[in-house]
């Protein structure tokens, strides 16, 4: 069994952060801890260990209290006094009231980007348009798909240039990834559903704020349906 804070050996060995060498220590912990967490790779409700989690990624102990109050504010983690810090749980009853946030700010979102993004950011946005569709065919891991989707989610958010619109979505997408990763292993491979993000990632590098808007609204109104169809 593993110890509190330590993945399963199939867990650990399946995402192997790096720390950049722009990357404070703390920022580290919060991505990796942040990561595992979204995929539950810690389960809900799972304690975790500030020392052996310190050890798991070779990081000190004080870095890796300040990403879990980082992580704390996100609702991916709980802390309770006397007893420590555990993972937060999971309630599919929230499906839908964070699908009716993410209907309405994400169609925004793809919109201001199409709008806003930066020359510089559009040849970005076009190059990953075409790594997302090399990367699909080889990922055939569940979780791997799951990583790439949250980064097409990232790259759309920064191109919005709103930092603060840019906290909201991100929390938000975190906690249906995390409602999503509950019920991974009930769904048929979901490539079909990351891929739907090729073409909205073109519209946006093209300016479509219309069809980006609309491309995302059926984004996320059927990542609620196949949730659904499973539950």
């Amino acid at each position: 069994m593993a110890s509190v804070g330590e993945l399963p050996s199939d867990a650990a060995d399946s995402y192997l952060p790096t720390r950049q060498e722009d990357e404070s220590f703390a920022d580290f912990a919060y991505r990796a801890l942040c990561d595992e967490l979204i995929v539950l790779d810690i389960k809900p409700g799972e304690p975790l260990n500030d020392e052996v989690i310190s050890r798991r990624l070779g990081v000190g102990r004080t870095p890796i209290r300040e990403a879990m109050k980082r992580l704390e504010g996100d609702h991916l983690v709980v802390a309770y006094p006397r007893r420590g810090t555990f993972a937060a749980g999971v309630d599919i009853t929230d499906l839908a009231e964070i699908s009716e946030i993410r209907q309405l700010l994400e169609p925004a979102a793809a919109s201001r980007a199409a709008r806003m993004a930066s020359p510089q950011l559009r040849r970005e946005i076009r190059e990953f348009a075409k790594e997302v569709g090399e990367l699909l065919p080889r990922l055939h891991s569940q979780r791997d798909l799951m990583r790439l989707d949250m980064r097409v989610h990232r790259m759309i958010y920064r191109a919005t240039g709103s930092r603060h619109l840019e906290d909201v979505l991100i929390r938000y997408d975190n906690l249906a990834t995390r409602i999503w990763s509950l019920v991974l292993e009930k769904l048929p491979p979901v490539s079909e559903h990351i891929a739907q993000h090729i073409e909205l990632l073109e519209c946006i590098a093209e300016g479509d704020s219309e069809a980006a808007a609309r491309l995302t609204t059926k984004h996320v109104t059927d990542f609620e349906n196949l949730i659904r169809a499973v539950l």
